[in-house]
């Protein structure tokens, strides 16, 4: 059975900027979506070209260099947005209009001051304004995690009858739970009428450390795209993780997922990403964190040293990892002593690692990490009775 294919639509450009600090120029952009274009992301959402002159310009630079993936611009559901998306998307070779409004009750009363009608009529009319300019338009239905089912089968029905060709089903807020998520895909794949001709998309935050699950549940009950972020930088918790969804997908094939992304870049664009924009990734981030592939543990360094799969499920070249760390410290065992001392030049026999363990433990209870350098000095105040050369 041929897998089933789920698109990954990032947006570290538009929602992964909004993290105070993280501005990017334009240039650092461009450099961003041809790394993205090349790691085989299917949507780069480019930004919000009505915020500024600046974001209309990255918007538009970045349509006429991205050749793979199609290039999307967000609005609200306003005219003149609407607009401003088009302009700046003219040189893209798969322009993407994302225009939307809030659907949730507490969204319609407090920030709209409207009624659910008003609302259902102003979202179709920016989606069949929006297919004025684009073939491909996506609508967001903002605060879907909060919104009734009923009415949001409603809001999905009228926005296909306008014309949209994906439905992005946002949890805003990182308030469901995976089941209630996956559920609320599963109603609306059910539940709307002709919602063969969409896409249904998944848009995760994680103020709850949800946002990886509650994306993956999405796809498991029928969504075909998933909206995420490099490193899963966003707003507050941040938004779901691209490595994460990626891997998840890949490691586990009875899921029956799967997407075009090259894995083997997922580190190389962490980095750069990272490195851009100011925002260090945390050391035990999954995937892409400094020790996603480091061990401590003698228990751990043991078994790695034996056979990588004994405590690793991602093979770290699959990532774009050189190899796993051995990293020594004072919960370190022999094993990886020995191991670390060989890479350097040092066979130690049984009895010799024996006597030098003990001076290592010592040596490493004054200190949090044991580097290459410290082997020779440890070997050194061991006083060993060989032929070992330092």
């Amino acid at each position: 059975m041929s897998k089933k294919l789920v698109q990954i639509f990032d947006t570290t450009l538009r929602d992964g900027e909004q993290v105070p600090g993280c501005k990017l120029n334009t240039n650092q952009k461009l450099t961003i979506a041809k790394q993205l274009d090349e790691l085989g992301v299917d949507v780069i959402e480019a930004g919000f070209p009505i915020s500024s002159p600046g974001d209309f310009n990255s918007v538009e630079e970045i349509s006429k260099i991205v050749k793979n993936a199609s290039v999307c611009g967000l609005s609200r559901a306003v005219k003149k947005d609407i607009e401003v998306a088009a302009e700046s998307l003219k040189h893209a070779v798969l322009p993407r209009i994302h225009t939307g409004i809030g659907t949730s009750d507490s969204h319609i009363k407090f920030k709209f001051n409207s009624t659910r009608e008003k609302i259902l009529e102003k979202g179709f009319e920016a989606v069949k304004y929006a297919k004025k300019f684009v073939n491909d338009v996506e609508f967001y239905a903002e605060d879907a995690g909060r919104t009734d089912n009923n009415f949001l089968a409603k809001v999905c029905e009228k926005m296909i009858e306008a014309g949209a060709t994906v439905l992005n089903i946002p949890d805003t807020t990182g308030y469901c739970l995976p089941d209630e998520y996956g559920n609320k895909i599963k109603f609306l794949i059910e539940n709307v009428k002709n919602i063969d001709k969409a896409i249904l998309s998944c848009h995760c935050h994680n103020d709850l450390g949800l946002a990886t699950a509650n994306s993956i549940a999405g796809a498991l009950n029928g969504a075909r795209q998933i909206e995420c972020t490099i490193n899963g930088i966003g707003e507050r918790a941040g938004n779901t993780s691209l490595e994460e969804v990626v891997m998840i997908m890949k490691q586990h094939p009875q899921l029956n997922l799967d997407t075009k992304i090259n894995s083997k870049l997922l580190y190389k664009t962490s980095q750069m990403v990272s490195e851009s924009m100011g925002m260090p990734v945390q050391p035990n981030k999954a995937i892409v964190g400094a020790n996603a592939f480091a061990h401590s543990s003698g228990i751990h360094q043991d078994g790695v040293i034996k056979n990588r799969e004994t405590y690793e499920i991602i093979n770290p070249f699959d990532v774009g990892v050189n190899e796993s760390a051995i990293v020594l410290t004072a919960r370190s065992g022999r094993a990886a002593l020995a191991y670390r001392a060989k890479n350097i030049g040092f066979e130690l026999t049984k009895n010799e690692l024996d006597v030098v363990y003990a001076e290592f433990l010592k040596f490493a209870d004054l200190r949090k990490e044991v580097k290459d350098e410290d082997i020779p000095i440890i070997i050194k105040k061991s006083n060993l009775k060989s032929t070992i050369s330092l």
